[in-house]
């Protein structure tokens, strides 16, 4: 499934509780590699390193906010020791979802910080170690909302088609040297988060992907990069980048009321 003498011998996952991190943290253990879970919550990061140390992997546990000041620092200290061969950035969210003129700039702030300064910061951090080492793996988790323009999102949104250039741009610079980049674009995913943004996984025509099955997409293409697009929405991508742009940032608007139940 992944080879884990280039990827490992361990992996670091931010966002590594449920949901898609999870599912990443189930199947990388399954196949030998030793993990540093990551996530806000200890409960539910507890739960899930109990769960695949079953597997007969070592896993150390970090839980922290990545909007801490010092988060990158933490986990830097955190790693020091290892040598790590895989990072997935899994922690991208929208925690701040608001009409942007009536809402808090620290809010938006937060948004940014914890989708595009946390996800540089730590692709610089262990980038520039697995570029030394001459191999490795990147993967920053990406969504359909960054190829459109959306209401009560717009800044989430703009993260995200941010994150997706930059992993176009970090896949050119590390291919040379061994280090495969990609981003994994997201759909509809039957996740956690998803869940508890309030989305209609039951509206008929919709398609809807499993975690499990993301993460085992996005493992069998990490050396495909710079995107994949993951669940079945290549097509969705391709033409949420084309033109009209009002007409196409109007459709994706009415859907997601629906999804939404606000329609």
């Amino acid at each position: 499934m992944i080879d884990k003498n280039h990827y490992g011998p361990w992996a670091v996952i931010a966002g590594g509780s449920e949901g898609v991190g999870a599912a990443f943290a189930e199947q990388l253990s399954a196949a030998g590699l030793n993990l540093v879970l990551i996530a806000r919550k200890p409960g539910p990061l507890e739960g899930t390193a109990a769960k695949v140390r079953a597997n007969g992997v070592e896993v150390r546990t970090l839980a922290l906010d990545l909007l801490d000041a010092d988060a990158v620092d933490r986990i830097s200290a955190a790693t020091a020791d290892l040598e790590v061969g895989l990072l997935i950035f899994n922690a991208g969210a929208n925690s701040y979802g608001h009409e942007f003129v009536t809402g808090e700039l620290a809010g938006f702030r937060g948004v940014i910080t914890l989708n595009i300064d946390r996800q540089l910061e730590l692709a610089h951090h262990f980038g520039a170690r697995m570029t030394a080492r001459g191999r490795g793996g990147i993967v920053l988790l990406g969504s359909l909302s960054g190829y459109l323009g959306a209401e009560h999102q717009s800044i989430y949104a703009a993260a995200k088609a941010f994150s997706r250039v930059f992993a176009e741009g970090l896949w050119l610079e590390l291919r040379p040297h061994g280090v495969h980049v990609v981003e994994l674009v997201l759909g509809v995913t039957r996740t956690p988060a998803m869940e508890r943004a309030g989305l209609n996984f039951d509206i008929p025509g919709m398609l809807v992907a499993e975690p499990g099955e993301v993460a085992r997409e996005g493992l069998a293409h990490l050396a495909d990069g710079p995107v994949w697009v993951a669940g079945g929405n290549y097509d969705a991508a391709r033409q949420r980048s084309g033109f009209p742009r009002a007409q196409l940032v109007e459709g994706a608007a009415r859907a997601m009321r629906k999804l939404l139940g606000r329609s």
